[in-house]
C-alpha cells in the first residue's frame, strides 16, 4: 500500500481558500481593531506613597499607643488612617488647609 503524500502548508492554505479567490501569499494583511470603551485610560501614579511622602516618627507612651491601637482595632481601621484623621482635625482647629485641599492637583 503506497503512503499518502505529505501535506504542505501551501496545499492546506490553497485548500482552505474559497473558490474563485487565489491565495496571494504574504500580501494579505489583518486589520487591528481597538475597542472604544468611552472612558479615558486610568493614569497610574508615577510613584508610590512611600516614594512621594516624607516619613516622620512619632514616639508615644505605651498607654497612648495602646489606646490608639485599641481604637483602630475596634473600628477595624489602620492606625495610620487615624493619625491622618487627627492631623486633619488639628489643621481644621488651627484654620489651616485640610489634607484633601493640600493634595489637590493645583495645590490650592
Amino acid at each position: 500500500m503506497p503512503k499518502p503524500p505529505k501535506l504542505s502548508l501551501a496545499s492546506i492554505v490553497a485548500a482552505s481558500t474559497p473558490p474563485g479567490k487565489s491565495h496571494q501569499g504574504p500580501q494579505q494583511t489583518a486589520e487591528i481593531v481597538q475597542l472604544d470603551t468611552g472612558a479615558p485610560p486610568l493614569r497610574r501614579p508615577t510613584a508610590t506613597l512611600k516614594q512621594r511622602a516624607r516619613q516622620m516618627s512619632v514616639y508615644l507612651e505605651p498607654p497612648v499607643y495602646d489606646q490608639l491601637r485599641d481604637i483602630a482595632h475596634a473600628e477595624r481601621a489602620k492606625m495610620h488612617g487615624l493619625m491622618l484623621e487627627a492631623l486633619d482635625l488639628l489643621f481644621k482647629q488651627r484654620g489651616a488647609r485640610s489634607i484633601a485641599q493640600l493634595n489637590e492637583p493645583d495645590g490650592r
